[in-house]
């Protein structure tokens, strides 16, 4: 009796990168909708700057903003920087209207931490399902 052996490699390989590219879309997009309506408001300029990109061949999403405020929102600024390494005993500027302020800093809102906390166990749901479908187990 002779066995044949077939190699399915490259199917399953294909298979297997094809959920993960679905997964990272879905999970990309919803992050940043979320991070967006954890986003507080005032021009909207911030809340905007948000998207998401997929690196398909490296199986890798990156969801974020390259406005500076964003980076202010997230981690906070002055006295109440979130690991304590901000400026100390506040400070002066003007704002784009050219009225001054004095601030000792701003809180850390964590818009994007706050999405990934709240969307996490959706998102371990959403890579079962989706590798459950397109890899057809059980």
């Amino acid at each position: 009796m002779a066995v044949e052996f077939q190699d399915n490699r490259i199917e399953v390989k294909e298979a297997i990168s094809n959920a993960a590219i679905a997964f990272l879309y879905e999970a990309c997009g919803e992050l940043e909708a979320q991070t967006k309506r954890n986003s507080k408001v005032k021009t909207g300029q911030t809340k905007g700057s948000y998207g998401y990109a997929v690196e398909e061949a490296e199986l890798t999403g990156y969801v974020g903003s390259s406005y500076d405020n964003a980076i202010w929102e997230e981690f906070g600024t002055g006295e109440y920087a979130l690991n304590g390494g901000g400026r100390k005993g506040g400070w002066f500027y003007v704002d784009a209207q050219g009225k001054g302020h004095f601030t000792k800093g701003k809180k850390p809102r964590r818009p994007l931490f706050r999405a990934f906390t709240e969307l996490r166990g959706r998102l371990t749901a959403w890579a079962e399902r989706i590798f459950r479908e397109r890899l057809g187990s059980e």
